[in-house]
Protein backbone atom coordinates (compact mmCIF):
# COMPACT_ATOMS: atom_id res chain seq x y z
CA UNK A 1 0.00 0.00 0.00
CA UNK A 2 1.43 3.36 -1.02
CA UNK A 3 -0.12 6.45 0.48
CA UNK A 4 1.23 9.84 -0.51
CA UNK A 5 -0.81 11.83 2.01
CA UNK A 6 -2.69 10.56 5.06
CA UNK A 7 -4.08 13.42 7.18
CA UNK A 8 -4.90 12.39 10.74
CA UNK A 9 -7.96 14.22 12.01
CA UNK A 10 -9.68 14.08 15.40
CA UNK A 11 -12.99 13.14 13.77
CA UNK A 12 -11.34 10.18 11.99
CA UNK A 13 -9.84 9.01 15.28
CA UNK A 14 -13.24 9.31 16.99
CA UNK A 15 -15.03 7.35 14.26
CA UNK A 16 -12.32 4.67 14.17
CA UNK A 17 -12.45 4.22 17.97
CA UNK A 18 -16.24 3.95 17.84
CA UNK A 19 -16.11 1.44 14.99
CA UNK A 20 -13.85 -0.89 17.00
CA UNK A 21 -15.86 -0.35 20.19
CA UNK A 22 -13.04 1.32 22.16
CA UNK A 23 -14.50 3.90 24.54
CA UNK A 24 -11.18 5.13 25.99
CA UNK A 25 -11.67 8.92 26.33
CA UNK A 26 -8.10 9.60 25.19
CA UNK A 27 -9.43 9.01 21.65
CA UNK A 28 -12.32 11.49 21.90
CA UNK A 29 -12.24 13.86 24.88
CA UNK A 30 -9.74 16.76 24.53
CA UNK A 31 -10.09 17.79 28.19
CA UNK A 32 -9.49 14.28 29.46
CA UNK A 33 -6.59 13.75 27.04
CA UNK A 34 -4.95 17.04 28.10
CA UNK A 35 -4.67 15.67 31.64
CA UNK A 36 -2.84 12.50 30.57
CA UNK A 37 0.89 11.88 30.24
CA UNK A 38 0.51 12.22 26.46
CA UNK A 39 -1.31 15.55 26.79
CA UNK A 40 -3.61 15.27 23.78
CA UNK A 41 -5.94 13.01 21.85
CA UNK A 42 -4.10 10.10 20.25
CA UNK A 43 -5.09 7.44 17.74
CA UNK A 44 -5.86 3.81 18.70
CA UNK A 45 -3.05 1.31 18.06
CA UNK A 46 -4.35 -0.08 14.74
CA UNK A 47 -5.54 3.28 13.36
CA UNK A 48 -2.70 3.44 10.81
CA UNK A 49 -4.44 0.69 8.80
CA UNK A 50 -7.17 3.21 7.92
CA UNK A 51 -4.61 4.91 5.68
CA UNK A 52 -5.77 2.44 3.02
CA UNK A 53 -8.76 4.73 2.49
CA UNK A 54 -6.33 7.36 1.18
CA UNK A 55 -4.83 4.97 -1.38
CA UNK A 56 -6.90 5.34 -4.58
CA UNK A 57 -5.57 1.99 -5.84
CA UNK A 58 -6.26 -0.03 -2.68
CA UNK A 59 -7.58 -3.34 -3.99
CA UNK A 60 -10.38 -3.70 -1.41
CA UNK A 61 -11.84 -0.27 -2.18
CA UNK A 62 -15.08 -0.51 -4.18
CA UNK A 63 -14.92 1.13 -7.59
CA UNK A 64 -17.89 2.41 -9.60
CA UNK A 65 -19.14 0.04 -12.30
CA UNK A 66 -16.81 -2.81 -11.23
CA UNK A 67 -17.55 -5.94 -9.27
CA UNK A 68 -16.01 -5.72 -5.84
CA UNK A 69 -13.41 -8.08 -4.41
CA UNK A 70 -14.00 -7.30 -0.77
CA UNK A 71 -14.82 -8.92 2.49
CA UNK A 72 -18.24 -10.28 1.74
CA UNK A 73 -20.61 -8.52 -0.57
CA UNK A 74 -20.57 -5.93 -3.29
CA UNK A 75 -22.36 -2.63 -2.85
CA UNK A 76 -25.26 -4.28 -4.70
CA UNK A 77 -25.33 -7.15 -2.20
CA UNK A 78 -24.17 -9.72 -4.75
CA UNK A 79 -21.52 -12.10 -3.48
CA UNK A 80 -18.45 -12.29 -5.75
CA UNK A 81 -17.57 -15.99 -5.73
CA UNK A 82 -14.96 -16.03 -8.45
CA UNK A 83 -12.12 -13.51 -8.45
CA UNK A 84 -12.08 -13.64 -12.23
CA UNK A 85 -15.37 -11.66 -12.07
CA UNK A 86 -13.60 -8.85 -10.22
CA UNK A 87 -11.35 -6.29 -11.86
CA UNK A 88 -8.04 -8.15 -12.27
CA UNK A 89 -6.06 -4.94 -11.93
CA UNK A 90 -7.54 -4.39 -8.49
CA UNK A 91 -7.08 -7.91 -7.12
CA UNK A 92 -3.49 -7.67 -5.95
CA UNK A 93 -1.55 -9.83 -3.58
CA UNK A 94 -0.22 -7.17 -1.21
CA UNK A 95 2.62 -9.37 -0.01
CA UNK A 96 3.97 -10.08 -3.47
CA UNK A 97 2.65 -7.16 -5.50
CA UNK A 98 1.42 -9.68 -8.09
CA UNK A 99 -2.01 -10.03 -9.61
CA UNK A 100 -4.17 -12.94 -8.46
CA UNK A 101 -6.70 -14.78 -10.55
CA UNK A 102 -9.13 -17.59 -9.92
CA UNK A 103 -11.17 -18.33 -6.82
CA UNK A 104 -8.47 -20.24 -4.92
CA UNK A 105 -5.76 -17.64 -4.43
CA UNK A 106 -4.52 -19.57 -1.37
CA UNK A 107 -3.09 -16.63 0.58
CA UNK A 108 -3.88 -15.73 4.18
CA UNK A 109 -3.06 -12.74 6.36
CA UNK A 110 -1.27 -14.46 9.26
CA UNK A 111 0.02 -11.67 11.54
CA UNK A 112 0.14 -7.91 11.97
CA UNK A 113 2.57 -6.01 14.21
CA UNK A 114 2.81 -2.29 14.94
CA UNK A 115 5.80 -0.52 16.45
CA UNK A 116 5.04 3.01 17.58
CA UNK A 117 7.99 5.40 17.58
CA UNK A 118 5.71 8.13 18.93
CA UNK A 119 1.97 8.63 19.42
CA UNK A 120 -0.11 9.41 16.37
CA UNK A 121 -2.09 12.61 16.97
CA UNK A 122 -4.61 14.83 15.19
CA UNK A 123 -2.79 17.21 12.85
CA UNK A 124 -0.20 14.67 11.77
CA UNK A 125 0.07 14.21 8.03
CA UNK A 126 1.72 10.94 7.10
CA UNK A 127 3.00 9.21 4.02
CA UNK A 128 4.07 5.59 3.65
CA UNK A 129 7.17 3.78 2.52
CA UNK A 130 6.60 0.08 1.83
CA UNK A 131 9.12 -2.67 1.22
CA UNK A 132 9.50 -6.45 1.47
CA UNK A 133 10.64 -7.87 4.79
CA UNK A 134 11.78 -11.39 5.63
CA UNK A 135 10.69 -14.59 3.89
CA UNK A 136 10.71 -18.09 5.32
CA UNK A 137 9.14 -21.52 4.88
CA UNK A 138 7.78 -24.16 7.24
CA UNK A 139 6.69 -27.72 6.56
CA UNK A 140 3.07 -28.63 7.31
CA UNK A 141 1.73 -32.20 7.36
CA UNK A 142 -1.63 -31.10 5.96
CA UNK A 143 -0.76 -28.27 3.56
CA UNK A 144 2.77 -29.09 2.46
CA UNK A 145 5.19 -26.18 2.48
CA UNK A 146 3.91 -22.95 4.03
CA UNK A 147 5.58 -19.92 2.47
CA UNK A 148 5.62 -16.84 4.69
CA UNK A 149 6.43 -13.33 3.54
CA UNK A 150 6.60 -10.08 5.44
CA UNK A 151 5.58 -6.67 4.11
CA UNK A 152 6.84 -3.64 6.00
CA UNK A 153 5.12 -0.25 5.89
CA UNK A 154 6.75 2.77 7.47
CA UNK A 155 4.45 5.67 8.33
CA UNK A 156 6.44 8.92 8.24
CA UNK A 157 5.42 12.48 9.09
CA UNK A 158 5.94 15.63 7.03
CA UNK A 159 9.51 15.92 8.36
CA UNK A 160 10.11 12.33 7.19
CA UNK A 161 10.41 11.20 10.83
CA UNK A 162 9.37 7.61 11.46
CA UNK A 163 6.08 7.45 13.43
CA UNK A 164 4.93 3.83 13.04
CA UNK A 165 6.39 0.66 11.57
CA UNK A 166 3.78 -1.91 10.53
CA UNK A 167 4.74 -5.46 9.63
CA UNK A 168 2.22 -7.78 8.04
CA UNK A 169 2.89 -11.46 7.51
CA UNK A 170 1.17 -13.41 4.77
CA UNK A 171 1.24 -17.15 4.17
CA UNK A 172 0.62 -19.15 1.01
CA UNK A 173 0.13 -22.90 1.06
CA UNK A 174 1.91 -25.19 -1.34
CA UNK A 175 -1.25 -27.17 -2.09
CA UNK A 176 -4.97 -26.46 -1.85
CA UNK A 177 -6.54 -27.91 1.28
CA UNK A 178 -9.81 -29.75 0.58
CA UNK A 179 -12.48 -29.83 3.31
Amino acid sequence: MAVERFPVEASHILMFARSIGDTNPIYSDPEYAAGTEVGSIIAPPTFAQSSAQFDPDYFLRPKPDKKWFGSGRTASGTLVRDLSEADGDDVKDEREGDKQSGAAAGGLHAEQHFTYHRHLKPGDVLHTVTYDGERWEKQSKRAGILKFSEAVTEYRDEDDELVITAKGVGVVTEKVIED
